[in-house]
């Protein structure tokens, strides 16, 4: 217990007091007389651990404490790259199944590709062994430079294939999509906010510069956030010179006011950003700026609502604390952070009562607790208090949905599916399907892969349901093909799919419309 008393002192007198306070003081003299009377052995980790967990508590929802040995992989999805072999894979009926093999990375590089089955790792048999994904994992990565053999199975060969993989830093990326939707219109989906964003956004609208682009439609849908950094560098790629993207402010940290450079790549085109409740954090401050300034027809629907910096807060025993240290403003001063006065089970549960309340359905039933108006740059009234709303208000439509549906989902039979198909059917599809356009316009959900899905269904013990099925056909339709335009091509080619013919969301189809459209751009952006 001793040893890790300076644990809870790092937490609780951060930042370092020439003499503790009394609070931290009182906590030491009971951890002490635990350690030393109490008539029970005691396991000194998780007293501190929950003694840390219940001081945050008291806090705020985004006041977090990180254990070391989930510390690398907490990290890992904002870090940009891993240590590995680059593959996605699916483990199905107890082998793993390849996914993708990333680009450039070593896999790919010794010729292993997508619907590859590994049996095998240095010489221990993985399939029919029970392995988890955890498993998997934890042989497969390792350091750059080391090797990891293993042995797969593939359609179409008769002997069992040996591969040796020499581990290399494999990418994580943040954008997962980027293609042009129209003549003249780019389309970019981000999917967080981690190191490496801002030199993949450079990237990727110079190369739709390059195909026509002029104006853009940026995804920030179901967007989590990430690095502010990351944000402020994005918002900077649309916005003027010394335009204000963003300040923050708190209790022991001072204003601190952030502007754009004359170094955006995209200043000056047309932009729709769409947004919806799973938008939050880094993805609102973006969205913040652009509507603030006038800048963008921002579509979809409310945002999260997460207007909370938190800052890494590092311990003596390798753990660390993401604790809340200020809050971000928009340039017209909104912080857009929703409530949590309710507690952390209500604050949580928000989407569902959302849903619950009709306002993902309808847009006469979004409430804001903060009735403080707030004005763009044009004078539109703008609020804060719970999120950003849209200009142009995108319902979704839940009569499609199925508890059927639901399992389908949860339980991976969807994704396994689309793997079975496409490694039954792949020379053919890449045959018949030359681009992902030509598969978005031929190719349908036939009998046998409905076939191929029921039986994936009955074996993971999902009961029939006629009625479900029947409600969700055109969902289950549109990710069986958007699976199988992922495994043949990439996720751009998934979320092509996803959105050229989406019967729950048409956030897409108004995005699309209004940035092609000059004069209800404008309109939406007049001064009202």
């Amino acid at each position: 217990m001793r040893k890790l008393l300076p644990a809870i002192l790092a937490l609780v007198t951060a930042p370092v007091l020439a003499q503790p306070s009394t609070a931290a003081t009182k906590l030491q003299a009971l951890l002490y007389q635990i350690d030393n009377m109490y008539v029970d052995s005691v396991d000194d980790n998780k007293l501190v651990d929950k003694a840390i967990v219940s001081m945050l508590a008291e806090l705020d929802p985004h006041s977090v404490y990180i254990p070391k040995e989930d510390l690398e992989q907490v990290n890992e999805p904002l870090k940009g790259n891993f240590e590995g072999v680059g593959i996605q894979f699916n483990i199905v009926r107890d082998t793993i199944y390849v996914v993708d093999a990333i680009a450039g990375g070593p896999s790919e590089r010794v010729g292993i590709r997508a619907g590859d089955r590994v049996v095998s790792v240095n010489d221990s048999t993985v399939a029919g062994t029970g392995v988890k994904n955890a498993d998997v994992i934890k042989l497969l990565r390792g350091p750059k430079g080391t090797k990891v053999n293993v042995g797969v199975i593939r359609q179409g060969e008769t002997d069992l294939l040996d591969f040796t993989i020499t581990r290399d830093k494999i990418p994580i990326y943040s954008i997962e999509a980027s293609y042009m939707a129209a003549p003249g219109v780019g389309y970019i989906k981000v999917s967080r906010f981690g190191a490496t964003t801002t030199k993949e956004l450079t990237e990727k609208l110079d190369e739709l510069k390059k195909q026509g682009m002029k104006d853009l439609i940026l995804d920030l849908q179901g967007n989590g956030g990430g690095y502010l950094r990351s944000a402020i560098e994005m918002a900077d790629q649309f916005l003027d010179d010394r335009k204000l993207i963003v300040y923050t402010e708190g209790r022991a940290t001072p204003r601190e006011d952030t502007y754009a450079t004359d170094a955006g790549s995209f200043p000056k085109g047309h932009l729709v950003v769409m947004i919806d409740e799973g938008s939050a954090s880094a993805s609102e401050i973006v969205t913040g700026a652009m509507q603030d300034w006038d800048r963008a027809v921002v579509v979809g629907r409310r945002s999260f609502g997460k207007g909370l910096v938190q800052r890494p807060v590092m311990l003596p025993d390798g753990s660390a604390v993401r604790l809340t240290v200020s809050r971000y403003y928009t340039p017209s001063g909104r912080c857009i952070q929703k409530s949590y006065a309710d507690g952390l089970e209500a604050y949580r549960h928000d989407r569902i009562e959302r849903l619950h309340d009709g306002e993902l359905t309808n847009a006469d039933s979004i409430h804001v607790r903060d009735t403080v108006k707030y004005y763009t740059n044009n004078k539109r009234v703008v609020y804060g208090g719970g999120g950003i709303i849209p200009d142009v208000f995108v319902p979704i439509d839940t009569t499609l949905s199925s508890a059927w549906f639901g399992q389908l989902v949860r339980k991976g039979i969807t994704n396994t599916t689309a793997l079975n198909y496409v490694d039954r059917n792949r020379s053919k599809l890449t045959r018949q399907y030359r681009t992902v356009d030509d598969f978005i316009a031929g190719f349908t959900v036939e009998a046998d892969l409905e076939d191929l899905l029921q039986t994936q269904a009955m074996e993971a013990k999902i009961e029939p349901d006629s009625a479900g099925m029947a409600r969700s056909k055109p969902l289950v339709d549109l990710r069986l093909k958007a699976l199988i335009a992922r495994d043949l091509w990439d996720t751009s080619a998934y979320w092509k799919v996803i959105n050229s013919n989406n019967p729950v969301d048409r956030s897409y189809d108004e995005a699309l419309k209004v940035v092609q459209d000059p004069a209800l751009q404008r309109a939406k952006l007049a001064e009202r």
